[in-house]
């Protein structure tokens, strides 16, 4: 049974989790295919809010198998806590799997992130200080430490002791920084093997499995397109493959296990940490949107840049990945503004262009059309027929832009604050 894909078409934090806990419901398996902790999905029902950083966002239903795929890297300290929490709040963990060949996030990677950006200094990339970049710069190297090496004492004795040596070069000789011991870190890593051992499956097998035996799969990514280490804003970029391309090398599954190719987006944009962003708007309507669209990072916390809605670079980013479907995000948050800008070409080195440049992070600008606002509260509507006419023209517009239907529109953080715009597709899709 071919299986189905979100993706984050803007720089993240579109509303993946919300989206992916709500057709997870209707899935075997969720399955995150690349990213650390470095992210996060929230998932608001009723009262309570589920913050997920490394949880594939289908862990809300018992019966849904979870796993995090080889792509990942997988910090096992912020794991364990995140399982913890989660089994506070009363969810069964059980179904949280680790696939063997993810590799493992060390102390050591977080302290080479934050001393690369300090060295940097205002030419900083803005990372979360996670270890994501370090952890995948030594999966390359091939220095790595795989989740599958905390189940051999041994093996995983020798990877550590040769790391350690070399980053502990690295931290004196380049950092002038202290030296990490081999031996608490050995002992702490140790302790996180007993706690997390029974998790760890063969990932590859498991997915192949579940595909012969025609479970529906449903892949999850974190970031997103604009975020992509090939195809990004680089070298503002997160360090794996955000696109749907990365779920064959995240996963290790052929390309014509999937199907549909559903890309999230704002209805606006939003950016975290440094990077081009051709529309961001530097005046109180940014403050506006970022207060009332809560626009603070999930993991950081930090105010996210807020911007209009871009369909150069949501074309660029629905053509990379091979985008079926669209679905819509915080529509509602624009619902106080009595204009909404879109931006529909750029100004580039004096050209006017419709395409998203390669070298982006010179001086581009957003050239754009004007939409008048709907000035009415729509996070209770359920019909898009019930939708103020001008908030449907602009749905419209940014279907007939991008030659996509939008199947789902949500109006607000909440799991059931969503519009299902064409039902019996969506039921043909996800049922």
């Amino acid at each position: 049974m071919p299986s189905n894909v979100i993706v984050g078409l803007q720089w993240g934090d579109e509303g993946k989790g919300k989206i992916t806990d709500l057709l997870a419901k209707n899935s075997d398996y969720v399955i995150r295919y690349q990213g650390g902790n470095n992210s996060g999905h929230s998932i608001h029902i009723k009262n309570r809010y589920f913050i997920l950083h490394l949880v594939p966002s289908g862990v809300i239903y018992s019966g849904v198998k979870c796993i995090i795929g080889p792509g990942v890297v997988v910090d096992p300290k912020s794991f364990i806590k995140e399982i913890q929490n989660l089994e506070s709040m009363g969810m069964n963990t059980s179904n949280v799997l680790l696939a063997k060949r993810a590799h493992i996030t060390m102390p050591y990677h977080r302290l080479l992130d934050q001393y690369k950006e300090e060295s940097l200094g205002k030419k900083s990339i803005g990372t979360t200080h996670k270890g994501i970049g370090p952890t995948y710069e030594d999966k390359i190297a091939r220095i790595g430490i795989r989740v599958l090496d905390l189940l051999d004492l041994d093996i995983f004795y020798k990877k550590l002791k040769y790391n350690i040596d070399l980053k502990n070069q690295i931290f004196t000789k380049i950092f002038q920084k202290k030296t990490l011991s081999f031996k608490s870190i050995y002992e702490e890593y140790i302790e996180y093997a007993k706690t997390i051992s029974d998790r760890i499956i063969d990932g590859v097998y498991e997915i192949h499995k579940a595909f012969h035996n025609k479970k529906k799969i449903l892949f999850e990514g974190a970031q997103a397109m604009l975020l992509d280490i090939n195809y990004g804003t680089y070298p503002y970029v997160t360090t794996s493959s955000t696109s749907t391309g990365g779920v064959c090398t995240g996963s290790g599954i052929p390309p014509h296990f999937l199907k549909n190719f559903i890309g999230i987006s704002k209805a606006y944009c939003t950016r975290v940490g440094f990077g081009p962003f051709p529309t961001e708007i530097e005046n109180e309507i940014g403050d506006v949107i970022r207060q009332k669209g809560n626009e603070y990072g999930a993991t950081t916390k930090r105010p996210r840049r807020c911007g209009w809605l871009d369909l150069i670079a949501l074309k660029y980013s629905c053509m990379i990945n091979g985008i079926n479907y669209l679905v819509i995000t915080k529509l509602d948050v624009l619902s106080e503004l009595k204009i909404i800008k879109v931006c529909v070409k750029y100004k580039y080195n004096n050209d006017i262009i419709q395409y998203f440049p390669a070298d982006i992070i010179k001086n581009v600008k957003g050239v754009y059309i004007d939409f008048p606002g709907w000035k009415k509260d729509i996070s209770s509507i359920h019909k898009y027929e019930d939708l103020p006419i001008n908030c449907q023209k602009y749905i419209g517009f940014i279907e007939n832009f991008l030659n996509l239907e939008i199947i789902l529109i949500s109006v607000g953080s909440e799991r059931n604050q969503n519009i299902i715009k064409n039902k019996s597709l969506f039921l043909k899709i996800f049922n």
